[in-house]
C-alpha cells in the first residue's frame, strides 16, 4: 500500500514542478495582414488654385483617382466663401456630393473623406 501513495505525490510534483518555471518564449509576431498595413503617402495628383489665387497640392488616399481628387478640391475651393475662408474656427465643413472638406483655422492643410474611408487633402503652398 505504500507504494500507492507515493503515485499520487509524485505525479503532483511532477503536475505542479511546470508552475512558477518561466513561460515558453512567444512565437514570433506574424507579419500583419493587407489590412492592418500602413496607410501609404498616397497619390500626388498636381495642384488647384485655392482661396485668394493659392496653390494647393492635391494627394489622394485609398481607392481615389486624381481625376475626382482634384474636382472635389476645385468645387470646395470655389464653393467656399470669403467669411468662410476667414472663420476663426476654420472653414468648413462643406459638403461636395459624397465628400465633406474642412480644416481648421490657419490650418495648411484641407482634408476630405467620404464615409466609406476615401481620403484627399490639399496642402497650400
Amino acid at each position: 500500500m505504500k507504494s500507492l501513495a507515493v503515485v499520487p505525490a509524485a505525479l503532483a510534483v511532477v503536475l505542479l514542478s511546470g508552475c512558477g518555471a518561466d513561460p515558453a518564449p512567444a512565437a514570433a509576431p506574424q507579419p500583419s495582414s493587407p489590412a492592418a498595413a500602413p496607410v501609404a503617402a498616397g497619390t500626388p495628383c498636381g495642384e488647384v488654385a485655392g482661396p485668394q489665387g493659392s496653390k494647393n497640392k492635391v494627394v489622394a488616399h485609398g481607392k481615389t483617382e486624381c481625376a475626382e481628387a482634384t474636382q472635389v478640391l476645385t468645387d470646395y475651393f470655389t464653393k467656399l466663401t470669403p467669411a468662410e475662408a476667414a472663420s476663426p474656427q476654420g472653414p468648413g465643413p462643406v459638403v461636395i456630393g459624397s465628400w465633406t472638406c474642412g480644416s481648421g483655422p490657419n490650418d495648411p492643410v484641407t482634408s476630405c473623406s467620404t464615409e466609406d474611408e476615401r481620403q484627399i487633402e490639399a496642402t497650400r503652398l
